[in-house]
């Protein structure tokens, strides 16, 4: 595994039931997707009319000379009305693949899926009285990872990637001012001048390279620095962007986002000539006073919080009805899907004088288990809004000038509502 690039090694021991015929089950909600990465999820419409979701999941199976083979139809089954997770066509075009073990209802197999940097998925079958079974079991207790247990690559190694992670954070925390920099792909250190750079700045720390992925990753978390002017007070309306996705439905998408801002907008409050913009909080349920428009879960049973059509929507609705922009659970959880289902939370100071420099607090918030179904009701009850900033220049003269930016946010205090476990820690002990 770690031949072929492998950095973050899991496995699950297969029940009788999970088998090429049945599907291996591997959750009881979406946040399997935020621990595996796979491809754009799409709907299916299946032979008895069921719509259920999608993806395709970049699997390799590890071949008997230590190279890997492509399983092109290994796909993720996702039933967000349930929720569940399966995993499907393994087997089917694949080169060498582990049949023999994966068509049985045999105890104790193990599933192993190995991650690698560029984001591929490289499998492996064991059976239950292999000379593997038994270095796993002699392991001990594995760190959880959803279904899975991650099993440490350095085998010598004793410390959980939580530990790791908290070891290195305690060692920033020590160094007080670092000059702002970045750490590109070929792992130079770069200055780092701009005003959003505190990211950038921990990241290089931890040795994560800038753009070098979709999502920053130390040790499978993701992680997330903020700037705060005192990071022994951070406020819990301080507010933090999740996401900036452009809406896939609607008049927005339909006609063009010109024609969005000038149906939907309206002129600069500020007084600034020949622009319009289309802004302000909006949340689910609630009329907006300048936009007149509400936004609207459509598939969700606000009851018992749970997705009821996999092609529901969040949408921007005006009082006529018209759907002015909309944003299908299947291309929000495409979005979602790319946050860690571990995350950590640092906050940062800055100062400019003499040059731009950051130092990171001790008390620092871990996150754990994410997944779509949190994120949609986090909407349904107000606390992820959408807070968009578009803006029309040149307006009703010259040529005109577009800025986009549909963005999602939620305040600090809130965070805990998209993970099934946050807690404070302060790294001095």
């Amino acid at each position: 595994m770690a031949g072929l690039g492998v950095q973050r090694l899991l496995v699950k021991e297969l029940a009788p039931n999970d088998n090429s015929k049945n599907q291996p089950y591997l959750s009881s909600n979406l946040d399997v997707t935020n621990i595996l990465p796979s491809g754009d999820v799409y709907i299916d419409v299946t032979v008895k009319g069921n719509r259920i979701m999608k993806a395709p999941l970049p699997l390799e199976w590890l071949q008997p000379d230590g190279t890997s083979a492509p399983a092109p139809n290994a796909k993720l089954i996702l039933y967000p009305q349930y929720p569940e997770v399966r995993f499907s066509g393994f087997l089917m075009g694949a080169k060498n693949a582990p049949a023999e073990l994966l068509t049985t209802r045999m105890c104790g197999r193990l599933l192993f899926f190995g991650i690698t940097f560029d984001r591929r998925v490289i499998g492996w079958c064991a059976g239950p009285e292999s000379q593997l079974a038994h270095a796993l079991k002699g392991m001990g207790n594995l760190e959880q990872q959803g279904v899975f247990r991650r099993v440490p690559l350095a085998l010598i190694r004793k410390k959980s990637s939580r530990e790791l992670l908290l070891e290195e954070l305690l060692r920033i925390h020590r160094k007080d001012w670092i000059v702002s920099k970045a750490l590109n792909q070929g792992g130079e250190i770069l200055p780092c001048r701009a005003s959003n750079c505190v990211g950038y700045t921990l990241e290089a720390e931890l040795g994560v390279a800038r753009n070098g992925r979709a999502e920053p990753d130390f040790e499978g978390w993701e992680v997330k620095a903020s700037q705060v002017k005192d990071y022994n007070r951070i406020p819990g309306s301080k507010v933090t962007t999740l996401m900036t996705p452009e809406p896939t439905g609607g008049f927005y998408k339909e006609r063009g986002v010109e024609a969005f801002v000038r149906n939907f907008g309206y002129k600069d409050k500020m007084g600034r000539e020949n622009r319009m913009n289309f802004g302000g909080v909006h949340r689910v349920g609630e009329l907006h006073p300048t936009t007149h428009l509400t936004l609207t879960l459509n598939g969700y049973d606000f009851q018992g919080h749970s997705i009821t059509d996999p092609e529901g929507s969040l949408s921007l609705v005006a009082k006529d009805g018209t759907e002015a922009a909309s944003w299908s659970f299947a291309a929000l959880l495409g979005i979602w899907k790319r946050k860690h289902a571990l995350a950590v939370f640092v906050p940062g100071e800055v100062r400019t004088d003499p040059e731009r420099q950051y130092r990171f607090g001790n008390d620092v918030r871990l996150a754990e288990g994410t997944s779509l179904t949190y994120l949609v009701k986090a909407l349904a009850v107000g606390k992820v809004y959408y807070d968009p900033g578009i803006k029309l220049e040149n307006a009703f003269a010259g040529k005109p000038a577009l800025k986009r930016r549909s963005q999602f946010r939620i305040q600090s205090k809130n965070l805990g509502a998209l993970y099934t476990l946050m807690n404070e820690v302060d790294v001095l002990g």
